[in-house]
């Protein structure tokens, strides 16, 4: 797996973290059919066999742990990056998976979802980005459907960014306990970066219990990049999706 520290000091995306091309997009000649053809960077995006996102159908049980999470309230910023709303989280939350601990650093969202399960999609999928002291990556991944207005995303929303670029400091401080669900039974396999250059060796979690978010809350989010931002699901090639 690319190293990616150094990328995640800039914390410019990490479904997505990203190359220095930014060229790339979810429409027309830079769509994700595309990808591999914009940079020799991106070649993985089309030869990669463990690419992300995936629709999570054939599951195996197996005797995974409870979540290892520390999580905790922090100052955050959020910026429009043109791929995606993100929220830079502040030094201090982690999860410990295999034995070593990720630091979250921090968290975005995708419309409609990228990730499926047994093909059901929806309307928006929050990717919570940590990182070991080496740079590898384990993304947990949170659907959310249409119900109830999320308060906690509502604290993020009501402070959006104005145009693409911008980034917004949080008055307030952002508690992603608030966010997550709180019972974390998952799926967990392993995938990639959803965005260029696609890198492999991404740990995914991606948990059962979706969240509610409102009709209007999903509309804000569209309405600031102006299209959907996730990439189609991409073919699974026998890897092994355990649930807890």
């Amino acid at each position: 797996m690319v190293q990616w520290a150094g990328l995640l000091i800039g914390l410019q995306s990490v479904s997505v973290v990203q190359a220095a091309d930014h060229s790339w997009g979810y429409e027309g000649v830079n769509g994700p059919e595309h990808w591999a053809a914009l940079s020799g960077d991106f070649a993985t995006c089309a030869a990669g066999k463990n690419q992300s996102p995936i629709d999570l159908v054939a599951m195996v049980e197996g005797k995974l742990p409870p979540l290892s999470l520390y999580y905790q309230p922090a100052s955050a910023s959020v910026i429009d990056n043109g791929h995606t709303v993100q929220v830079n989280y502040a030094p201090g939350s982690s999860l410990t998976l295999d034995g070593q601990s990720f630091e979250l650093k921090q968290f975005h969202f995708h419309t409609p979802s990228e990730n499926h399960i047994r093909g059901k999609s929806f309307p928006l999928e929050g990717h919570f980005v940590h990182a070991d002291k080496s740079g590898n990556l384990a993304v947990i991944a949170v659907m959310f459907q249409e119900g109830e207005a999320n308060e906690a995303l509502a604290k993020i929303w009501s402070q959006m960014p104005s145009a693409t670029g911008k980034v917004v400091s949080l008055n307030q401080k952002v508690d992603v306990r608030q966010i997550i669900p709180a019972q974390q039974d998952y799926y967990r396999f392993s995938g990639s970066l959803t965005t260029p250059p696609c890198t492999e060796g991404v740990r995914w979690i991606v948990l059962k219990q979706p969240q509610t978010v409102s009709a209007s809350q999903i509309e804000a989010f569209y309405q600031v990049l102006g299209h959907g931002n996730n990439r189609p699901v991409q073919p699974v090639n026998g890897r092994l999706v355990v649930s807890s």
